[in-house]
């Protein structure tokens, strides 16, 4: 394996209400389609982690989001690169979510995210968080 991996620096949000978390579905031409997620993206060059977990569930959900303490960071090596995943406890401003960049998005119990295909990056952020690794 080849350490001049290039890595990608990923912010998501743990969206919580009422015990459950918010968790976004991958639209069909997005990499690794279909496929569900935290809501969140890539951090743009210059761009603080805040910043774009901002604009990334703004482009995605449609809504506002405060940015709280970070509470995970795993990195996971695809074939090609390596992606370092920051999550950061966030809070909606708005509930009116709309399917802006995702498929689909849903509210999920911590024991009903077994049922949902999570990319890898954000399987090993819900093993490591539910205390599971």
């Amino acid at each position: 394996m080849s350490s001049d991996r290039k890595s990608i620096r990923v912010v998501a949000a743990l969206i919580a209400r009422g015990g459950r978390y918010l968790i976004t579905q991958r639209r069909e031409t997005a990499v690794l389609p279909l496929l569900w997620d935290f809501p969140g993206g890539r951090v743009e060059d210059g761009e603080t982690d805040e910043a774009a977990l901002a604009r990334e569930v703004m482009e995605r959900l449609g809504v506002r989001v405060d940015v709280g303490q970070l509470i995970s960071f795993v990195n996971h090596p695809y074939e090609n690169y390596a992606v370092d995943l920051y999550l950061y406890e966030c809070k909606l401003q708005d509930d009116r979510l709309s399917c802006r960049a995702v498929k689909d998005y849903a509210w999920v119990t911590s024991e009903e995210m077994e049922k949902y295909s999570f990319t890898p990056v954000d399987e090993a952020s819900m093993t490591k968080l539910l205390g599971e690794a």
